[in-house]
């Protein structure tokens, strides 16, 4: 048990992410004390959003991340700071605005303005398991600030904190203006491991929990120091056995245990019996269980008869694309689960775990998995890494992109499975020469497997009138599929490849025209998108959006949408019957 328990401390990028926690800690516990003194949380919370749309404008230009952040953190603290002098406006208020605002605009610049590169969800929540060594010196010198500050400026920072019976200020403004620049400075150093939303969570919540149980200053900032370590590194291990992203698993925790120490501060008090070396006792006896348990829940190990080949494919598309060529010769990993969204995917902890044992990795391309290229640098894997976009005989440039990106959705053309499927059959042979007889037959079958369900879509869109083939999606991943099989996309609810761009007020209201000028059928929702907006579409032109296509993500797990010609066979057959309005059908055998 003790093993399985203590495996993940052996990974490098877990062990980056541990000394990551670690210094956090100390910056927690020495500034974090004086945030919360000082009633300065919710500011600090604001600040640290405030940093999104400086990281989307870093990460849109191509310049350094923290600057942005820094700058961002830097011009919602001055903001707030000189309109809290005017007198009749609350500080809530004015932060509560910029902590919208930063909000407002950072998907403002992510979804229009760059066109959907920036990662938002990278971007807002972070993630441990991209930690190189300039995010740990740059944590280590704020660290060392917050000791240093603390030491020399913190008694000037608890006298501002309470002003004379005239209202001024004894300290003056500029150790104030110190802290501010020190919270600005924290904030980008935290955004790495938890990102803009979840800073407070290391920075304030552990230092609001430790307050619970002491008075004096010291006392309560060492304590901090070690309580935000131990949720760190429990965090870490909790998101490696439940899989999930560090960040949030360690924002969880903190405020679980918060919650347990204000309820059990309250009954000691009231009932003097109940000792904390009891509940100590208890909350051991429960790190003990879910230890424990750990085991079963996570990766498992291979069995004696698992085959000796372990490749890992990122994608639902290129999981299936792989398993079919590969069959029982090579074991296969796949990162993504249905129903998950490829263009602004978090890596897991076990996601870096999978692809450190793969021989071979496997990547959709085009930049729709670009998260890839850090999971595999993190994992510390010498696997080969195939592109399967590389070498595809039909691709198509981007509308809505920079000149020179290419629509990443290959694969709704079988011409590129096909191409795609030699591809995987050439790697996994160098990876297992000796399974090649069976690659090289479950390869030619799936081949053919293609060319006879192109074949039938082709014969299934052939019912319909040519002036009659036109559709609008949630967003622009079916421009293979349409170009294939003479269909005509008039628009789409997402004007972009991604589905991280952000349809406007125009956007919809012109789409509405459109749909009524060019007498479209139906509107298509996704199966991984929110079909409100679609829907919403569909009844204000009198269209119908009740037939799902898979876009991004294939279906759930065994059901034919599961496969990516399951899942091309279902999209004629919604299209067709949505094209015309139900009188045509299809019945495509994969």
């Amino acid at each position: 048990m003790l093993g399985g328990v203590l495996d993940p401390f052996s990974l490098p990028f877990f062990q980056r992410g541990l000394l990551e926690v670690l210094v956090l800690a100390v910056v927690a516990g020495f500034l974090g004390t004086w945030i919360v003194l000082r009633g300065m949380a919710f500011f600090a919370h604001a600040v640290g959003t405030a940093t999104f749309p400086g990281l989307v404008l870093a990460d849109g230009l191509g310049f350094a991340a923290p600057l942005g952040a820094f700058g961002a953190a830097l011009v919602a603290a001055a903001l707030v700071g000189l309109a809290a002098r005017r007198r009749g406006v609350g500080t809530d208020s004015l932060t509560a605005l910029v902590l919208a605002g930063s909000l407002a605009l950072g998907v403002v610049l992510a979804s229009d303005v760059f066109a959907s590169q920036a990662s938002v969800d990278r971007l807002l929540f972070g993630s441990l398991l991209t930690i190189d060594g300039g995010d740990l010196a740059l944590a280590l010198a704020v660290a060392l600030v917050a000791v240093l500050a603390s030491s020399v400026v913190g008694p000037r920072w608890l006298a501002t904190g309470f002003a004379g019976e005239d209202g001024s200020r004894p300290a003056g403004r500029a150790a104030e203006t110190g802290l501010i620049v020190l919270i600005a400075l924290a904030t980008v150093v935290v955004l790495a491991a938890t990102g803009a939303l979840l800073a407070t969570a290391i920075l304030v919540v552990p230092a609001a929990t430790t307050r619970l149980i002491t008075d004096r200053l010291r006392a309560w900032q060492f304590s901090t120091v070690a309580l935000a370590a131990a949720e760190g590194v429990f965090g870490m291990w909790f998101a490696y056995q439940l899989n999930v992203p560090p960040g949030a698993a360690i924002a969880v925790l903190a405020g679980a245990v918060f919650a347990i120490v204000a309820v059990a501060s309250v009954v000691i008090r009231r009932r003097p019996r109940v000792a904390p070396a009891a509940l100590a006792l208890v909350a051991l006896a429960a790190l003990g269980v879910a230890g424990c348990g750990s085991e079963d829940d996570g990766p498992a190990s291979p069995s004696s008869d698992a085959p000796q080949v372990t490749v890992a494919a990122t994608t639902t598309q290129v999981g299936d694309l792989v398993r079919q060529i590969a069959g029982d010769a090579v074991s296969v990993n796949q990162i993504l689960k249905p129903n998950s969204e490829a263009h602004d995917y978090e890596p897991r902890p076990q996601d870096v775990a999978s692809v450190a044992d793969a021989r071979v990795v496997f990547t959709s391309g085009f930049g729709l998995d670009a998260w890839s290229a850090d999971l595999v640098k993190d994992s510390g894997t010498e696997a080969k890494v195939v592109d399967l976009s590389a070498r595809l005989p039909v691709t198509h440039p981007a509308a809505d992109e920079e000149e020179g990106d290419t629509d990443p959705h290959w694969w709704h053309d079988p011409t590129n499975v096909a191409a795609a499927a030699t591809e995987v059959e050439a790697a996994l042979i160098a990876a297992d020469p000796d399974a090649k007889t069976q690659i090289s037959a479950n390869a030619d079958a799936y081949r053919a497997k293609v060319a006879a369900v192109d074949k039938a879509i082709r014969a299934c869109v052939d019912q319909v009138p040519k002036a009659d083939r036109k559709i609008v999606t949630d967003h622009d991943a079916f421009v293979y599929f349409t170009e294939r099989y003479a269909v005509e996309s008039v628009g789409a609810v997402f004007p972009a490849t991604s589905t991280q761009g952000q349809a406007s007020a125009g956007d919809l209201a012109e789409l509405e025209r459109t749909i009524k000028d060019e007498k479209v059928q139906a509107v298509f929702p996704e199966s991984s998108l929110n079909p409100k907006l679609a829907q919403r579409l569909a009844v204000d032109t009198g269209v119908s959006s009740d037939r799902t296509l898979y876009g991004d993500t294939l279906g759930a797990t065994d059901t034919p949408e599961a496969t990516i010609l399951g899942a091309g066979a279902a999209n004629a057959t919604a299209l067709v019957e949505g094209m015309t309005g139900g009188k045509e059908t299809c019945e495509i055998r994969v």
